[in-house]
């Protein structure tokens, strides 16, 4: 625990926000997490139980509150927590802007990747009348993490681990750092494409439907400005 031993309430603040781990917790629940199994998923190197001793704790001082859903426990935001969505999201933007990716490999993540882009993903932008599949296929991490399906079904996603077994609308093919790179905002998936660093099978031509469905992450747009600017 940090404790700065001070009355000032940035210290305080700061003691509550800059343990390990807790402000990304915040940012999983700011994007709609939560069940436990969801919040995890946001951060999958971080272990169950210390997950749960952050979730013990924002609930203790009030910014979280466990609530009883039919059978399951889910954790809710309280005012106190959803004052944290304009700090959060601030330093997401100020990260953006200021550092971007400039990601060393060990930071690549395909799970955090996918389950990023499926709750991401445009759903207004899906058929609304028939099933969406797109397989990925990432060449270069290890055969437990190489293989994902996002299924989106009446404008619901889902992602997957094994096969479902439906037709496929599209195919994506690429290393992880390059859809990484596009997912937020530093590079171009035209760019990739024509490198060869992408590939795509259906979605239009070079996928441009594919990257309406799919979007890009929420502070990708801060990015892309900061690299024109730059």
């Amino acid at each position: 625990m940090i404790d700065y031993l001070q009355f000032c309430t940035v210290a305080r603040g700061a003691e509550v926000l800059g343990e390990l781990w807790t402000p990304l917790v915040v940012r999983e629940l700011l994007c709609g997490s939560h069940r436990f199994n969801d919040i995890h998923r946001g951060v999958p190197r971080m272990s169950a139980t210390l997950l749960s001793q952050r979730l013990r704790k924002l609930e203790a001082i009030g910014v979280i509150e466990r609530r009883k859903i039919g059978r399951t426990w889910e954790y809710h935001l309280t005012p106190a927590g959803e004052e944290l969505r304009p700090i959060v999201v601030g330093i997401g933007e100020w990260g953006a802007r200021w550092i971007g990716s400039r990601l060393r490999r060990e930071q690549l993540d395909a799970g955090f990747l996918m389950w990023d882009i499926r709750r991401f993903a445009r759903m207004e932008e899906f058929p609304a009348d028939r099933r969406v599949v797109v397989h990925f296929r990432f060449r270069d991490v290890p055969a437990a993490e190489r293989l994902w399906w996002l299924v989106v079904e009446n404008r619901a996603p889902d992602l997957c681990r094994d096969d479902p077994g439906h037709d496929l609308d599209v195919i994506v093919d690429s290393t992880l750092r390059a859809l990484t790179e596009v997912w937020t905002g530093d590079s171009d998936a035209n760019d990739a494409i024509r490198s060869g660093a992408i590939s795509v099978a259906g979605g239009g031509r070079q996928g441009q439907q594919l990257w309406r469905w799919l979007g890009r992450s929420l502070f990708a747009p801060t990015r892309s400005l900061a690299r024109a600017a730059a």
